[in-house]
């Protein structure tokens, strides 16, 4: 089973949404190191929580710093967007990166609705529009021929080039996994979301609703997972603290910056807020690296998995990376030697 990353570029207290940005660039790097096999970046617009806006963006400067770990979007909010300036930002980065490009597309707004009418006028029937968006950049991004009906059919989009990005469909929801089985892709359910409601029915239904295509001739199934390793479990109880009251207060409609450990432990939570931090620690996938790996093998074999991703957010850059670096190593696909110099 492949281990893969998404990194959401969380804004944390007291350091400015630029570093976290930078930080995600050292991350990646550290990543490809450990062995991981590709690093995804998320798509989130007006909020005080998260600064990648722009993973296409972001992507082109990973894909230019690394040398083998394949790089992408989880996702691109398709509805926000022309099918055809997705397929040629993702044409290009296939250009810096060749083989190692995904294109991870998601119908959600990742944003308000307000935010969303920003970014397109017409958000309120873009969404209605995504799966024929998805044809679209599926045939623009491999060059394949639109139907021959398409008003856009004679339009090229470039660079061209022997190879594709690999897309991917990404919900939390059954309307993806049944599109990402119509098409015949890859799909990836945000497990995290919802501490696992619904992943099991999603995925039964990408299996049933799976149709053979060239890009996938069976079903291929990832999750997304929040997890967290430390060296001990009380390092991990630590770090968890800045999630923890961060998920909290979103009950409030607030989408606040990671705070410190400290600022997490001295916060104002009512009742309500505590009993929702104490069932969201019993299922928290938090501990030293051996623990939480135990965990997560047999989730993904009770899943029957392909891929496993794993996204970490903590005020530490240190901590983020040494608990990569354990998932890595308890997974078996560390290896000092993969990356020159490393």
């Amino acid at each position: 089973m492949k281990l893969s990353v998404l990194d959401q570029s969380p804004i944390k207290s007291g350091i400015s949404p630029a570093e976290s940005i930078r930080e995600s660039l050292t991350l990646a790097r550290e990543c490809e190191r450990f062995g991981y096999h590709r690093y995804w970046l998320s798509e989130h617009h007006n909020t005080e929580a998260v600064a990648g806006s722009a993973p296409e963006v972001l992507a082109a400067a990973i894909a230019a710093t690394t040398s083998r770990i394949r790089v992408g979007s989880a996702g691109v909010m398709l509805p926000h967007y022309s099918a055809l300036k997705v397929a040629e930002q993702f044409r290009v980065l296939e250009a810096i990166a060749p083989g190692r490009i995904d294109l991870g597309l998601g119908r959600a707004p990742g944003s308000d609705q307000r935010t969303a009418f920003a970014l397109n006028p017409n958000a309120a029937s873009a969404a209605e529009m995504f799966p024929t968006q998805v044809r679209d950049v599926m045939a623009w991004s491999s060059g394949a021929p639109l139907p021959a009906e398409h008003p856009f059919r004679e339009i090229i989009c470039q660079p061209q080039g022997p190879t594709a990005p690999e897309i991917w469909i990404l919900g939390s929801s059954n309307y993806g996994a049944q599109l990402a089985g119509y098409f015949g892709l890859p799909y990836c359910y945000a497990h995290f979301f919802s501490d696992g409601a619904g992943t099991d029915e999603a995925l039964d239904v990408y299996r049933q609703s799976f149709r053979p295509s060239p890009i996938l001739a069976r079903p291929y199934c990832a999750i997304v997972v929040a997890a967290l390793a430390a060296d001990t479990l009380e390092e991990a109880e630590y770090w968890y603290r800045s999630r923890a009251v961060m998920w909290a207060v979103r009950g409030r409609g607030k989408f606040i910056p990671l705070p410190t450990p400290e600022e997490a432990a001295a916060f104002e939570l009512t009742e309500a807020e505590r009993a929702t931090m104490e069932r969201a620690r019993a299922r928290a996938l938090i501990g030293t690296g051996t623990d939480v790996s135990a965990i997560l093998r047999h989730m993904a074999a009770a899943l029957q998995l392909d891929e496993l991703v794993i996204t970490t957010g903590t005020t530490s850059p240190a901590a983020r990376i040494r608990s990569y670096e354990l998932f890595a190593r308890e997974f078996g696909v560390y290896d000092k030697d993969l990356v020159p110099g490393s």
